[in-house]
């Protein structure tokens, strides 16, 4: 599909606050679709009627930024974990955390653990919303605090629910981060995704933080078109394996099915 170009006469030109290169970078990043996986910088050229040397420019800006990612072997583009992230954030602020907050702290309070909400920024997960218990062992994080994707409860439940070929760019972003410690990370994600096949539900059991256990289920939306990971945990020294499994998994869960029932009942 041929998109609109920036007329030299239209309205936006005119516009002394209307920032030209902003507009079409998000033209660059509106091409990509279900369909359109892969674009090279010749059929970006080509839809959005930018100059073809501006458009590499802006998809090399991009790329550096995480919004595009290149795949070398196809000399093309394709959305990177950047986009991804702003729609998790925007469904997440849509709402969810208000309408999980209640329920959130009531679990909180019952098992004297942090309840979490959090958004993905590719390598990180940043906790967006937070509920804590009043016990001395419960753990302190606050929103804006960030943990590691390819370790946390959070983000391995984000990433055990996204369809296979979504978890790529996070792969790729954390094995940047740190290319030594991915193959136990690697492992560590493979044992969640399984985990998540049988429980509906992920662990990390000290391998964010060796004094940390946690859970992580998420919130899938739109028939897997939006995930929202939640996660609860507290100290290692009395969240046992077995804690986790058999009281703290299934409590969480039901507390995304209580929020899920809510936002679906919302968008009727």
């Amino acid at each position: 599909m041929r998109r609109a170009a920036l007329g030299k006469d239209g309205a936006a030109e005119k516009d002394r606050n209307f920032v030209t290169a902003l507009a079409r970078g998000l033209d660059i990043l509106r091409c990509f679709g279900p369909s359109d996986e892969y674009l090279g910088n010749a059929e970006l050229a080509k839809r959005t009627n930018i100059p073809r040397p501006t458009v590499s420019r802006m998809t090399a800006t991009l790329t550096q930024l995480g919004y595009l990612r290149y795949a070398e072997n196809l000399e093309k583009y394709r959305l990177g974990p950047g986009v991804l992230d702003l729609g998790y954030r925007y469904l997440a602020s849509e709402g969810v955390r208000d309408i999980a907050r209640p329920f959130m702290q009531e679990l909180a309070d019952a098992t004297d653990c942090m309840v979490a909400i959090a958004a993905p920024d590719g390598a990180s997960m940043t906790y967006i919303q937070v509920c804590q218990g009043s016990g001395p062992l419960v753990l302190r994080l606050s929103v804006g605090s960030r943990v590691a994707t390819g370790t946390s409860a959070a983000g391995r439940a984000l990433l055990a629910a996204l369809p296979e070929n979504e978890r790529e760019p996070y792969y790729e972003a954390i094995r940047a981060q740190n290319p030594d410690a991915w193959p136990e990370v690697q492992r560590g994600l493979q044992r969640a995704i399984k985990e998540y096949q049988q429980y509906g539900f992920v662990t990390s059991d000290g391998e964010w933080n060796r004094d940390v256990s946690a859970v992580g289920v998420p919130l899938v939306l739109d028939n897997g078109g939006q995930v929202v990971p939640f996660n609860c945990g507290g100290s290692s020294l009395r969240l046992s394996r077995r804690i986790l499994i058999e009281n703290l998994g299934p409590r969480l869960k039901e507390v995304v099915d209580q929020v899920r029932q809510m936002v679906q009942g919302r968008e009727v």
